[in-house]
C-alpha cells in the first residue's frame, strides 16, 4: 500500500522534533561489542520483521567473519531485540521503551551494556530500524561493534521516498543485473530509508532485447515486484503510452488489455505512473481517457492501485487542457507527477489543479547534461568526455536540487538509469528522512556501511572532492589532482575486498578519469596555443607553410599523456564490468550506446580544435591564391578578437562571457525555470567553442548587456548559433533592447557556422545595449533549443 501523504503535517512535526535532541546519549555506556551476539525475534514475529532480522545477520556476515545467530531468546553475548515497538512494549523490555512513540515507518533504538533493542512502530519501521542501527556499526574482519551509545527515536518526514529501477536495456548496467544482485541493491536503498521502488515494463521506449539480460524482462519484472514486497516497500509502475492513438474503442481496447497482460503478473502493485512525454505523446484529452478506462480495468486486480500521470513535454496549448481537464476533478486520478521536461514549475502546478490531488516529483538524478539539473558551469572538457551518464556523485548539488522544492512538493521517486548515481540515490533517501539531515554525515555512513570503518572519513570527503573536480575551468583546477592523490593514498592501503568494492571502485575510476582528462587538455589547449602562433605568423611563414607548422604542433599533443592514468581507468572500467556489471564502453561491454555512460570510449576524444582545423585548412589549401590562403588563416587565427572597440564572448565558458547575463547560482534556482544555464552540444568537426552553449528554456530569454559603447558608432553583431542537435527545429528572433528586431524568427544555420546582422543605431545612441534572444512561443518537449554559443560585438571601423 502507498503510505498515506502526510507531506504537510510530516513537515510540521519535523519543525516541532527540532525541539528535542535526535539523540540522548549516556556518557556512562561504553563502547558496545557485538562480536558475540544474538539477535533475538519474538516467535510469533511476522514474516517481514524476520526479513529485517535476516537481512541485519547477512550484512554483518557480508562485512565481517563474525556470525551472529537469531533465536527467540537472548543467549551468549549481546542481545540484539527487533520487533515492532507494540509487540517489545508488552514485554521485560517495556521500562525501556517508555515515552512517545514513533510515527509511520519510525522506529525506536535504544542500547545498555549487553544488549540493543530496536523497536520498529510498524513493520517498515523494524527494517528501517535495523537499516539505522547497520549503519552506525563498525564491522570489521574480526569485531563488530557500536561505536557510541544509539538511543533515537526519529520518523520519516517525506512520506514517499523511492527510485526508479529500470531493467531495460537503455540503462548502462541494471540490464545485466540477475536476481540476488537486485534483492541487495533494494537491501541496500532500504537501509538508508527507501521505501518504494519503480519499474518499468517490457514494452517501453527500448530496444526488445539487450545482450546483457539475465532473464526475460517480464520475468525480471515479476521477480522485482516480489522483492519489493517481500520487504514491504511500494512497487511503482512507470507505464508509458507508446501507441499513436488512443482516440478509438479498439484502440483503447486492445491498451487496456496488454497492459492488463503485464500488470496481472506482478505480485505487488501500488501505483502507476503515466508521462505524457518521452516518451509517448498523448493529446491530454485523449490521455485522460484512456487512463480513466486503464484504472477502473487495473483496479479489478490490484484494487488498491493509484493512478499519476505526468504534463511531460506538453506545450503551452497542451498545459492549457491539461488544467481544464483537472478542473473537472476526475475521480479515478491520485495526483500528478514533475520532474524532467516540464513546462510549469511545481509551484505552478500546485497553485493550478484542485487541492485534492496529490503532487510528486520525479527529479533527474543520473545525468549531467541534457538534464533537469545540469551540473552548472561544467567544463567542456567534461562534457566531451564523460558525456551525459557518467559515475556523478554530486551530493550536495542533489541536496540543494531537494530542498529547493520541499515545501511544495516533499515526496518523489528518482529517474535513474543505472548504478552510476548511487551516491545521489542515498543523498535523497538521507533527506527524505530527515531534511535537515547533514549531508557530509549520510556520506560517512555511506562511506562506512558499504566500504569500511576506515574510509568513513576519507572516502565521504573524496566524494565531496570528487564534486568539487567538476566545478569551474578545468586546467586552472589544481584540486583534481589533489583528489587523484586522496584517492590513490585510500588505494595503496586498501585490502583486497576493498579493491573488489565496486563502490569504492566507482570512486577511483572518476578520480584516475578526470585527472587524466585534466592533464590532456592542459596539453592540448598548449599546443593550440603554438598552432595559432604559427597561423599569425602566416605571412612570415607563408600559407601552406604556416599550415604545416599547426599541424605538427596539434599533433605532438594527439600522442599519449600520462599512460599509466590512462592502463588504470581502463583496468576499472573492466573491474566494473566484473563487479556490478556497467557497461562502460561500447566494443567491450556491449554498452547500449556511447551517451549511456560508455565514457570510456571518450576517454581520448580532441580537447582542442584540431578536426575543425584539419577540414578547414583542407579547404584553404584549395584555394586558388596566396592571399586567399593568408586571409583564411588570419581569420583562424584571430577568432576571438572582436577588432578595436568590440567585444568578444564565448558563451558556455563561465570565465570567458563578462556580457551574458548571468543566472541565479544553481543552488538557489537548480532548475530552469527562472533562469538559463550553460548547456553542451556537439559533432565531432565542431570548434570547442561551439560545444558549449547558453540556454534558456521554453519561452524564456537570453540577454547579454553591453555599456560604455560609442553612441556614434555603428555596430554588428556575429553570432554562432549552435546547440544540441536534438534542439534543430526552434527558431530565434534577436531583439536589440527588447525594442528594435535585429532579426526575425529563423532556423539555426546548418551547417553551423558564424551569421552576422547590423545592430540598429537607435539601440546603442546612449552608449548602452542589451540583446535579447528568444524562441518560438509555447515549445512543449524538453523546450531546448534558444541556444548561443559564441558572440562578436564588432565596431564598424568604416563610416559607409
Amino acid at each position: 500500500m502507498l503510505a498515506p501523504v502526510r507531506s504537510f503535517l510530516a513537515l510540521l512535526l519535523w519543525v516541532v522534533a527540532l525541539t528535542s535532541p535526535v539523540y540522548a546519549q549516556a556518557t556512562t555506556t561504553p563502547t558496545l561489542d557485538l562480536t558475540v551476539s544474538t539477535i533475538v525475534v519474538a516467535a510469533d514475529a511476522t514474516r517481514r520483521e524476520r526479513v529485517a532480522a535476516t537481512m541485519l545477520l547477512e550484512e554483518v556476515q557480508r562485512r565481517s567473519l563474525v556470525r551472529w545467530t537469531i533465536a527467540d531468546r537472548a543467549s551468549t553475548g549481546a542481545a540484539i531485540h527487533v520487533g515492532r515497538l507494540a509487540a517489545l512494549r508488552r514485554g521485560p523490555l517495556a521500562g525501556r521503551l517508555n515515552g512517545p512513540a514513533p510515527g509511520a515507518e519510525g522506529y525506536r533504538i535504544s542500547t545498555a551494556p549487553g544488549s540493543i533493542v530496536v523497536a520498529g512502530a510498524d513493520e517498515r519501521g523494524v527494517l528501517f530500524g535495523v537499516g539505522r542501527l547497520l549503519r552506525s556499526l563498525e564491522m570489521s574482519r574480526t569485531r563488530v561493534v557500536l561505536p557510541a551509545p544509539l538511543d533515537v527515536t526519529e520518523t520519516p518526514v517525506v512520506a514517499v521516498r523511492g527510485h526508479q529501477l529500470g531493467y531495460r536495456p537503455k540503462t548502462n548496467s541494471y540490464d545485466a543485473w540477475d536476481a540476488p544482485q537486485w534483492e541487495q541493491y533494494i537491501r541496500d536503498l532500504a537501509v538508508f530509508g527507501t521505501n518504494a521502488i519503480e519499474l518499468i515494463p517490457p514494452r517501453s521506449d527500448d530496444a526488445a532485447d539487450s545482450p546483457h539480460f539475465p532473464r526475460p524482462q517480464m520475468e525480471m519484472m515479476v521477480e522485482m515486484s516480489r522483492l519489493a514486497d517481500k520487504y514491504g516497500l511500494d512497487v511503482w509502475v512507470w507505464y508509458p503510452a507508446l501507441d499513436d492513438d488512443y482516440t478509438t474503442e479498439a484502440n483503447i481496447g486492445k491498451a487496456v488489455a496488454e497492459w492488463e497482460g503485464v500488470l496481472k503478473q506482478l505480485p505487488r502493485l501500488d501505483a502507476i505512473f503515466v508521462p505524457g512525454g518521452d516518451p509517448g505523446h498523448t493529446e491530454p484529452s485523449a490521455m485522460f481517457g484512456l487512463l480513466a478506462r486503464q484504472t477502473a480495468n487495473i483496479r479489478t486486480f490490484h484494487p488498491t492501485m493509484t493512478m499519476w500521470m505526468s504534463p511531460q513535454g506538453f506545450t503551452a496549448q497542451w498545459m492549457e487542457t491539461f488544467y481544464g481537464l483537472m478542473a473537472k476533478q476526475p475521480v479515478w486520478l491520485t495526483g500528478i507527477v514533475i520532474g524532467p521536461q516540464n513546462r510549469d514549475s511545481l509551484a505552478t502546478v500546485r497553485q493550478r489543479i484542485p487541492p485534492q490531488y496529490k503532487l510528486r516529483r520525479y527529479p533527474d538524478i543520473t545525468h549531467t547534461i541534457r538534464a533537469e539539473y545540469p551540473v552548472p558551469l561544467w567544463d567542456v572538457a567534461y562534457a566531451r568526455t564523460l558525456d551525459r551518464e557518467p559515475i556523478n556523485p554530486r551530493p550536495l548539488d542533489q541536496a540543494a536540487a531537494f530542498q529547493r522544492w520541499l515545501s511544495v512538493s516533499p515526496d518523489f521517486l528518482t529517474y535513474s538509469e543505472g548504478c552510476n548515481d548511487d551516491v545521489n540515490k542515498i543523498v535523497w533517501s538521507a533527506l527524505g528522512w530527515n531534511p535537515k539531515a547533514d549531508v557530509r554525515e549520510a556520506l560517512r555512513q555511506y562511506a562506512r556501511y558499504f566500504v569500511g570503518p576506515a574510509y568513513a572519513e576519507p572516502l565521504s570527503t573524496g566524494i565531496l572532492a570528487l564534486e568539487e573536480n567538476w566545478r569551474g575551468p578545468l586546467a586552472a583546477n589544481i584540486g583534481v589532482e589533489r583528489t587523484l592523490a586522496a584517492f590513490q593514498a585510500m588505494e595503496r592501503t586498501a585490502e583486497p575486498r576493498d579493491l573488489l568494492n565496486w563502490r569504492f571502485q566507482q570512486t577511483l575510476y572518476r578520480a584516475y578519469y578526470d585527472a587524466y582528462v585534466r592533464r590532456r587538455l592542459i596539453g592540448e589547449q598548449a599546443a593550440q596555443v603554438q598552432a595559432m602562433s604559427a597561423l599569425a605568423n602566416v605571412s612570415g611563414l607563408g600559407s601552406m607553410a604556416a599550415m604545416a607548422e599547426a599541424e605538427r604542433m596539434l599533433a605532438s599533443a594527439a600522442q599519449p599523456v600520462a599512460a599509466d592514468l590512462r592502463t588504470r581507468v581502463f583496468q576499472l572500467a573492466e573491474a566494473l564490468y566484473q563487479s556490478v556489471r556497467m557497461q562502460l564502453s561500447v566494443p567491450l561491454y556491449r554498452a547500449i550506446a556511447v551517451g549511456r555512460g560508455a565514457n570510456l570510449d571518450l576517454i581520448d576524444a580532441p580537447l582542442n580544435d584540431r578536426v575543425w582545423l584539419s577540414e578547414q585548412f583542407a579547404a584553404i589549401r584549395a584555394l586558388p591564391n596566396e592571399r586567399d590562403r593568408v586571409t583564411a588563416l588570419t581569420r583562424i587565427a584571430r577568432w576571438t578578437d572582436p577588432g578595436p572597440g568590440g567585444f568578444y564572448d564565448d558563451l558556455g565558458a563561465p570565465d570567458a562571457q563578462p556580457h551574458l547575463v548571468a543566472p541565479p547560482a544553481f543552488r538557489q534556482d537548480p532548475g530552469p525555470y527562472h533562469s538559463g544555464l550553460t548547456g553542451f552540444g556537439s559533432l565531432p568537426n565542431w570548434r570547442l567553442s561551439w560545444m558549449s552553449h547558453a540556454e534558456a528554456f521554453y519561452d524564456g530569454a537570453l540577454q547579454m548587456t553591453y555599456t560604455a559603447l560609442d553612441p556614434t558608432a555603428r555596430y554588428t553583431v556575429r553570432v554562432v548559433y549552435a546547440g544540441d542537435i536534438y534542439s534543430q527545429n526552434v527558431r530565434l528572433r534577436l531583439t536589440a533592447d527588447e525594442t528594435h528586431e535585429v532579426h526575425g524568427p529563423m532556423a539555426k544555420p546548418s551547417p553551423v557556422a558564424p551569421v552576422e546582422f547590423a545592430i540598429p543605431p537607435a539601440a546603442t545612441a546612449d552608449g548602452r545595449l542589451t540583446l535579447t534572444w528568444r524562441p518560438n512561443q509555447g515549445l512543449g518537449g524538453a523546450g531546448r533549443g534558444n541556444q548561443v554559443a559564441e558572440v562578436w560585438l564588432i565596431k564598424e571601423t568604416d563610416p559607409k
